[in-house]
């Protein structure tokens, strides 16, 4: 087992004899993958964020809901529970878009509601089903969570580039000590023992 003394810190940047460009350069790669993935990873992840909540702000100020009418008894059997998300159907729906046209699809409604019944649906501009916009919470709430996923992977390209060098440096740094050994490992193997 090897001995190990007390980590030293900063010793990259003190000055030392036996510290080679190949530290220095090491420690300034160290230093710049570091700022570059922190940097990277906090501006993405903002951007991402920002996007992300403008476009659920644009859907909530652009969708609409409209009342539609069941075209046919929802699968199922009524609940004791009405409106409970885990107990929806699938039902096919008809209504009127804004600017008059007739469409149908398909929407989750309470199992067992009969036809002809009214439901609420969302509407796009064009009239084309979808579904309810975030409140300003779950917006919120959403974006961040996409700005820190995004600002993770984005951070992860300077960082693994940052660990790809630094590794290339070492096998160098290990090469030219193996060339420095080779060199003067003869002239120390003819002294006599004395």
């Amino acid at each position: 087992m090897a001995f190990r003394g007390r980590k030293v810190w900063l010793w990259r940047w003190r000055r030392n004899p036996l510290k080679r460009r190949a530290d220095t350069l090491e420690a300034w790669v160290l230093l710049g993958a570091w700022a570059l993935t922190l940097l990277v990873g906090v501006f993405s992840g903002w951007a991402a964020a920002g996007a992300v909540e403008h476009e659920l702000a644009r859907e909530r100020a652009t969708w609409r809901p409209l009342q539609g009418l069941l075209t046919e008894q929802a699968p199922g059997k009524a609940s004791a529970q009405p409106g409970a998300a885990g107990d929806r159907v699938w039902a096919k729906v008809r209504w009127t878009a804004p600017d008059g046209s007739s469409h149908t699809g398909q929407v989750r409604v309470d199992p067992g509601s009969p036809a002809h019944s009214t439901v609420t649906l969302w509407t796009d501009p064009r009239g084309h089903l979808v579904t309810e916009p975030a409140d300003p919470g779950r917006a919120r709430v959403r974006a961040a969570l996409v700005g820190v996923l995004a600002g993770c992977a984005c951070a992860a390209v300077p960082f693994v580039g940052g660990r790809v060098l630094r590794g290339r440096l070492e096998r160098r740094r290990v090469d030219q000590w193996d060339a420095d050994w080779a060199r003067f490992d003869p002239l120390w193997g003819r002294r006599q023992p004395g």
